[in-house]
């Protein structure tokens, strides 16, 4: 990373789901990388997700699913950031998700789909890629 501010990023729990131990590690492992995190609850609608990252002003929306509901909150998410103009944010997505959700969901504007398994380290390493290229853009 660079001197530049560190990285927000905004994990959220989308719809009934209440497993939180999963998302707990991610944030951990995020914040251990010198990210700034911030953890919305669980049962989150979309326009809960989407007002929380302009009020917190993040780079980088998580959003974690092991219920099923991936397929119908993950693109309102992605809908609501492109209707307030904020489609420049990094979403990403983990949980129990098919692969053949994982590809519809990148088609949609999801840049990552990390599965359950996944090393904590791949995920940080990918943010990070992601925010060097943005960096590379604006400049």
């Amino acid at each position: 990373m660079t001197d530049r501010r560190p990285i927000r990023v905004l994990l959220a729990k989308l719809g009934l789901d209440a497993h939180t131990i999963g998302v707990t590690v991610i944030a951990k492992a995020l914040r251990d990388a010198g990210m700034e995190v911030i953890y919305s609850g669980l049962k989150q609608t979309p326009e809960m997700v989407v007002r929380t990252a302009l009020q917190e002003d993040v780079d980088v929306i998580g959003m974690s699913s092991l219920s099923a509901a991936h397929i119908q909150h993950f693109p309102r998410v992605a809908e609501l950031l492109r209707e307030q103009g904020v489609d420049d944010r990094l979403l990403i997505a983990g949980g129990v998700i098919p692969e053949e959700d994982a590809a519809e969901l990148r088609r949609i504007g999801i840049g990552e789909v990390f599965t359950m398994g996944t090393e904590t380290a791949d995920i940080v390493a990918y943010i990070e890629r992601w925010w060097a290229a943005s960096e590379e853009r604006s400049a």
